[in-house]
């Protein structure tokens, strides 16, 4: 990739009791069936996948996302349970609430707007959003082996997001860039 590009993408992040929880549910996948590449990123909900995005305009980018969360404000999350994108991912399952389909919805269609940033995937289907402990290097054998050890397997998180975090991609693995706090006025 060109040097004045980088890959971003952008996500809300738990607090970070419940990323270190979620950190050792990754760790032990890697751990016990080889699958390793859901360590390479902070545990996250994604609302825009990646996308590349030239870094002498990452001010204006800044300044998007500044003015997005200015109009929004935090938002509950719960999280409840593993499930799957059979037969490669596992995850743990977000609620779909209305405020955060409308959220992420509404930042699909600014960022389409104000900077020409769309993913023609996400497009083409429902939001479903999730928060992944093991994929693309989870083998089809590893994946059925492990979800029926994690499929009935209780986990529940009930936690305020308050910000919005664009996450950069270092050539290895992605990192937080910057959070952007929502408009807690109105809380």
């Amino acid at each position: 990739m060109n040097a004045s590009k980088q890959r971003f993408f952008i996500a809300l992040l738990p607090p970070q009791d419940v990323q270190e929880e979620i950190t050792q549910i990754k760790q032990y996948f890697a751990k016990i069936y080889n699958s390793k590449a859901a360590l390479k990123s902070p545990p996250h909900v994604t609302l825009q996948p990646p996308f590349i995005w030239d870094i002498e305009d990452l001010s204006r980018l800044e300044e998007q996302l500044q003015a997005f969360c200015y109009s929004h404000g935090s938002l509950s999350m719960i999280l409840d349970g593993f499930a799957a994108f059979k037969p490669r991912v596992i995850y743990i399952d977000v609620f779909k609430t209305p405020e955060l389909l409308a959220l992420q919805q509404a930042l699909m269609s600014h960022l389409a707007s104000s900077l020409a940033i769309v993913d023609p995937v996400s497009n083409s289907r429902p939001f479903a959003p999730h928060l992944t402990v093991a994929f693309r290097d989870l083998t089809k054998p590893n994946f059925h082996q492990a979800w029926s050890e994690f499929q009935h397997k209780p986990i529940q998180f009930e936690f305020m997001i308050n910000h919005l975090t664009l996450l950069s991609h270092n050539g290895k693995m992605w990192e937080i860039y910057q959070e952007f706090l929502f408009n807690t006025k109105d809380d």
